[in-house]
């Protein structure tokens, strides 16, 4: 497309070609000059009218231009804004999740070797409960033996000395 200043050149050259071509020559009429004034300055009219005509039309688009830039920057704040809504919704949410992780992984790790320790101490305290009983057991059956050789004893003693009681009855 051609620039204002290129038409207005072109238009020079047509005009200067009119005027060179014979149409105009050397006896020129008043008439003449009349004629061409007028049409140069038709077509001067008509240059600066085109020439308007074009600013015109390149500030409606630069206006169409800006309002739609308008309407791109405040679409793009507001997604923006939205952005960073929607971060600040996920973001507290990731770390609350990462942290009870790490906890329940830390909480993981201090059970194992508890557990161990659990089933370590549990064996211990059966085969501490099985000595316990067995000596239980055994200081039963030595209470009842005991109680047997004290009865027996008794009543060993006791025949011994019915015995003697009848001895000693005998002399008597």
């Amino acid at each position: 497309m051609a620039t204002p200043k290129q038409i207005w050149e072109q238009q020079q050259s047509q005009m200067q070609r009119v005027k060179n071509s014979g149409i105009i020559g050397s006896n020129e009429t008043p008439m003449k000059d009349d004629k061409e004034e007028e049409m140069a300055k038709s077509a001067l009219a008509l240059f600066r009218a085109k020439e308007e005509e074009i600013e015109r039309k390149k500030m409606e688009v630069r206006d169409k231009v800006e309002t739609y830039m308008g309407r791109v920057e405040e679409a793009t704040r507001r997604l923006a804004d939205i952005r960073g809504e929607l971060d600040a919704l996920i973001d507290p949410m990731r770390k609350d999740v990462a942290f009870l992780r790490k906890k329940i992984d830390t909480v993981n790790r201090e059970l194992k070797p508890l557990g161990q320790s659990c089933q370590k101490k549990e064996r211990e305290y059966k085969e501490a409960l099985e000595a316990f009983n067995d000596k239980n057991k055994e200081k039963t059956q030595m209470v009842s033996k005991l109680m047997e050789v004290v009865s027996e004893s008794e009543r060993l003693r006791m025949k011994k000395l019915e015995e003697l009681s009848k001895s000693i009855e005998t002399l008597s």
